[in-house]
């Protein structure tokens, strides 16, 4: 019962909530996926808007499940990995190298975006797709397993409008 009472009851913050530096200070969360070639959601993660995104590439990766193929056993790792400028880190690389996941990513101060343009446009247009649901684009739970559930919502209904078409 103490804990109800610490808790004001007009306060909108929540746990994975931090201040959002591109909206001045303002709380927020972030949504973190990993989709397939052609826009599938595989993997969802929340943190708060003020984290790194570098934190959230592991337990992403470690979060997708088994695929099944058509012959020959269950993919348990994905074979190549795109990602942008902000997962550009020596232990991150290495992490991949070791579980022999091929990575490409975008290297700061060298390359430019546009050559992984060409990959990352279908993860941004799955990241406009869940920023769709009304529900998504302002996060009114206080409990980040509810916000999260949501995403799953949004995203269990992607999944299904794209493999019924």
């Amino acid at each position: 019962m103490r804990h109800r009472l610490r808790q004001c009851p007009g306060g909108k913050r929540g746990p994975l909530t931090g201040p959002n530096p591109t909206d001045r200070g303002k709380p927020g969360s972030k949504i973190h996926l990993i989709t397939d070639r052609s826009g599938l959601p595989l993997s969802l993660g929340i943190s708060g808007a003020n984290t790194h995104d570098s934190l959230s590439l592991q337990p992403l990766v470690r979060g997708i499940p088994p695929i099944r193929s058509r012959r020959g056993p269950r993919r348990r790792r994905p074979a190549k990995l795109h990602a942008d400028k902000g997962y550009d880190y020596d232990h991150l690389r290495k992490w991949l190298r070791e579980r022999r996941i091929r990575h490409r990513i975008a290297r700061k101060g060298i390359e430019s975006s546009n050559r992984l343009g060409r990959h990352r446009w279908v993860v941004e247009r799955t990241v406009s797709w869940l920023a769709g649901c009304r529900r998504l684009h302002r996060r009114y739970e206080r409990k980040a397993e509810h916000f999260l559930a949501f995403v799953g919502i949004a995203a269990a209904l992607i999944s299904y409008r794209r493999l019924t078409n």
